[in-house]
């Protein structure tokens, strides 16, 4: 028997705009600007002389939430699929899962490599109660199209096995997190790289440079450190945190996004957790429900653009191992791409799925593990979960990112909810 978990990873966050999130900020988050005031040049080239290491920039707290609490998909009438959501709707309705965010906002105007605007971040989930390198988890992964770097993947495909947290941030900030997350597990666990095996820390990336100083590599190791001492059960930030702070998918405002479901109790009342960060899809490939919703918003557009990517962690509490759980992430991209995206090939996108159902010892004394395993005569439910789930997220990425004016005046603008809410309902009485 397979005994391999596969990798899940659940995000917890509400909107930046939220205030149930939780995390460290810095700077205030740009207010929605009317187009006419938004007047972003074009990217031009900048290849000055390699400036000196940029300070770090400081973790302030979160700003406080503007007006009233951000809208999600489910508050505009939006019900993917048949199945109900956990408590949270939320990656973190998966028993253990916590999810931490540090948000770096800091300067504006015209780029200065290595000094600024700052829009960026990281995100950890931290996927599961206790220590995770002793008592380890099922893992699986899948990769729709590899333009991308996802440290630490080759391992859970090799071994089937989750045991660090895992962390998003942006593409040249992985070398630093991956640096953060081996000093938060050394402290803990001393032996390591003396007596006791190396470790290789999962860290998944998206380029958040149209909006961000992506050369000043401003997320430093400290600050993946905060986000784990921040991280929580819960409600979950959604939206310009954390990682999601310089993202822009379907040529609106993204970022961060979370959902979850719950099969009902005759199919085993297991839980599925989906978190992403989404930086990918053009407008007008953009669906909401099934609405080409994109094709018809077709102002609001960002001067400058680049194909993007999307990564996803998910998370479940049913037993599956590792083989099972690489399936389950196939089932989050399908989710994904119901919203319009095609995979690029400039576009990095992938999933890892884990389960906290079974634990496996760091060093086991018997021969035979033995562990609870799901038949897969019983997988279709999870994969409908899965998929409902990862689409929601998407959406909920949209809707709770606020306008964000970047580097060189850049702007990635917030979708209007009156105007989605009015292409919906027109729609649906159409429909009828």
């Amino acid at each position: 028997m397979n005994t391999l978990l596969v990798l899940s990873l659940a995000l917890s966050s509400l909107s930046t705009a939220g205030p149930g999130g939780r995390g460290r900020s810095v700077g205030e988050p740009e207010m929605p600007l009317p187009p006419a005031q938004a007047a972003p040049s074009p990217a031009v080239p900048h290849e000055p002389p390699a400036p000196a290491p940029a300070a770090p920039v400081p973790a302030a707290p979160l700003p406080p939430a503007r007006g009233l609490k951000p809208e999600r998909a489910r508050d505009l009438g939006i019900v993917i699929g048949r199945l109900a959501p956990g408590p949270n709707d939320a990656v973190t309705d998966v028993k253990g899962v916590r999810v931490g965010h540090v948000t770096l906002f800091a300067g504006e105007g015209a780029l200065v490599p290595g000094k600024g605007p700052v829009r960026t971040g990281v995100t950890v989930v931290l996927p599961a109660e206790g220590d995770v390198w002793t008592a380890k988890l099922a893992a699986g992964s899948f990769v729709l199209n590899g333009n991308g770097e996802a440290a630490g993947l080759m391992w859970i495909q090799e071994s089937g096995i989750l045991e660090t947290p895992i962390a998003l941030t942006n593409t040249l900030s992985v070398g630093a997190v991956q640096e953060g997350l081996v000093e938060w597990m050394l402290r803990d666990h001393p032996a390591i790289g003396v007596a006791d095996d190396t470790l290789t820390p999962v860290v998944l990336e998206c380029d958040d440079g149209m909006l961000n100083d992506i050369r000043g590599r401003h997320v430093k190791p400290a600050h993946v450190l905060e986000a784990i001492d921040a991280a929580s059960g819960g409600p979950v930030a959604e939206g310009a945190v954390g990682a999601g702070t310089g993202m822009t998918s379907y040529d609106f405002k993204a970022g961060i996004g979370t959902a979850s479901r719950v099969l009902a109790k005759e199919s085993g009342g297991y839980t599925v957790g989906v978190l992403l960060n989404a930086n990918h899809g053009g407008r007008a490939e953009l669906r909401v429900d099934g609405v080409h919703v994109g094709a018809q918003i077709r102002d609001l557009m960002p001067v400058v653009r680049d194909d993007g990517s999307v990564v996803a962690v998910v998370a479940t509490d049913a037993p599956l191992d590792a083989r099972q759980l690489s399936r389950l992430a196939k089932r989050a991209m399908l989710g994904v791409f119901r919203t319009g995206a095609v995979a690029y090939n400039g576009s990095g996108d992938l999933a890892v799925a884990f389960s906290v159902a079974n634990r496996f010892p760091h060093h086991p004394k018997e021969r035979a593990v033995k562990v609870e395993l799901l038949s897969d005569f019983h997988l279709d439910g999870l994969f409908e979960a899965v998929a409902d789930a990862a689409e929601e997220a998407v959406i909920n990425s949209l809707l709770a990112a606020r306008t964000t004016a970047g580097r060189d005046g850049n702007t990635s603008y917030a979708l209007p909810h009156d105007r989605l809410k009015a292409l919906l309902r027109r729609y649906r009485e159409g429909a009828e």
